[in-house]
């Protein structure tokens, strides 16, 4: 490699890229499991898209009523309660929290544990040789530097150091389109008891203040859609805007709402472009001058609301998905098929944000494959998280070995924190016993350590 980096006279057992949703947990396990950890974020924290992209609540999933994500997941739940920044619906949902204060629980639990982190770091390439990586040349205020470790984990989201290691990879559906991005945004000052009762009498129920939801989609029978198509006749908003639209509460911020929305443009559409990506923040940022006007114009409670924050990140629900040495499949997710070396158990249904419009849900309410059955689930293996080709790497999280439809139901958060937790666990072994050879962790044995952890595998 041409470039004039330093290599750095500290070596670490685990290089985690990436500190979001999978590599955050991930190190955390990998350092309690004894190794010595960093991670390296570009951000200033950690929790990717559940805390700088504001992706919040965590999406449920269950099955027979009992959540499939426990382990690391429970633990970040207990703490964010235990805080008044988590809280639990009387339907027993207890995927609520506070993405700012998680920021705070996950370092402290990755510091805790005897891991480090690195902010503002950028990867920018790794050192490859013969299928083995021997470090990641990063950057930051320290200029151009290489970190060496005998095991690396990419959490990028994006499969960035798989890729560049010559990793292959598949990107987007069958005619390369990724799945809509968003920018969400949070409402702030906004009179909650008021709003409630409004949704509660105009066809949306909402169990209090304190746990509220609420929707619009073009053609999908929302009580808003009326007031939807006004603000459109009237020029508040643009047709677009209703192409997707949903609003949370947040515990531990009274009077603020969270927005999953706007869907950014559908030409702007790949997370993995930086153009895309830059084009996303104006687009965005644009569409939520309209939505707010729409709130404070159209929904009562919002009259005095006002902008409480852009989330620092986009919203990107696909990009690349490594090739693996077992690519899931919707076959597998509709069979509701198991898997000895399994590190994940998934119910969520098929979620495709398509940028063609609208968006294609595969529902567990109905149906004859196994997959409908209310106690059903299929399982994710750890031969998903090993890429082709690079013997000391492992790739949690959305870019772990799937097909475009399969992708979009592990995706979701939770199921990255079990992909991390299992990475981590993975990547622990490989740099005390295999010499940071991944695939010489016995799946099965894995699989024992995670259920001894707390894990529902």
């Amino acid at each position: 490699m041409s470039l004039p980096y330093t290599t750095l006279p500290r070596r670490w057992d685990v290089l985690v890229a990436g500190g979001g949703t999978a590599g955050a947990i991930a190190g955390i396990a990998a350092a309690r499991e004894g190794a010595r950890v960093l991670v390296l974020e570009s951000q200033g924290s950690l929790g990717g898209t559940g805390t700088n992209a504001w992706v919040t609540p965590l999406m449920r999933n269950v099955s027979g009523g009992v959540n499939l994500n426990r382990g690391l997941t429970d633990e970040l739940k207990a703490r964010l309660l235990a805080r008044g920044d988590g809280a639990v619906d009387k339907n027993g949902n207890d995927n609520w929290f506070n993405p700012e204060a998680l920021k705070y629980v996950l370092e402290v639990l990755l510091l805790e544990a005897g891991g480090e982190v690195l902010y503002h770091t950028s990867v920018v390439a790794p050192v490859v040789e013969a299928g083995h990586i021997h470090s990641l040349v990063v950057h930051n205020k320290g200029g151009l530097q290489a970190l060496e470790a005998d095991v690396f984990i990419d959490a990028t989201g994006d499969a960035d150091v798989a890729a560049a290691a010559g990793v292959p990879f598949h990107a987007g559906d069958e005619d390369g389109l990724h799945q809509a991005m968003s920018l969400r945004f949070t409402l702030a000052g906004v009179d909650l008891e008021r709003l409630c009762t409004f949704l509660a009498e105009h066809g949306q129920w909402q169990e209090s203040p304190r746990f509220m939801h609420f929707w619009m989609v073009w053609g999908k029978k929302s009580s808003l859609e009326p007031l939807f198509r006004r603000a459109v006749v009237e020029g508040v908003l643009e047709e677009r805007d209703g192409d997707y639209f949903q609003a949370f509460s947040v515990p531990g911020r009274p009077g603020e709402l969270s927005f999953n929305c706007p869907r950014i443009r559908a030409d702007l559409n790949d997370g993995a472009d930086p153009w895309h990506l830059s084009g996303a923040q104006t687009d965005g940022r644009e569409s939520i001058e309209r939505l707010i006007r729409f709130c404070k114009t159209f929904l009562p409670g919002c009259g005095q609301a006002y902008l409480g924050s852009y989330a620092p990140m986009v919203g990107v629900r696909e990009t690349r998905r490594i090739v693996g040495d077992y690519t899931l499949t919707l076959g597998d997710i509709l069979d509701s098929r198991k898997f000895e070396d399994a590190v994940c158990r998934n119910h969520y249904p098929v979620d495709i944000h398509s940028v063609k419009g609208g968006a294609k849900l595969l529902h567990e309410r109905e149906g004859t494959a196994p997959y409908f059955a209310p106690d059903a689930y299929h399982e994710l293996p750890y031969r998903c998280l090993l890429p082709q080709g690079v013997e000391n790497l492992l790739v949690p999280g959305r870019a772990a070995s799937s097909t475009f439809e399969a992708q979009s139901s592990i995706r979701v958060q939770q199921n990255c924190h079990s992909m991390g937790e299992a990475a981590g666990v993975a990547a622990a072994w490989a740099a005390r016993e295999y010499g940071g050879t991944v695939r010489r962790v016995a799946g099965m044995a894995l699989r024992e350590r995670l259920r001894a952890l707390g894990a529902n595998v």
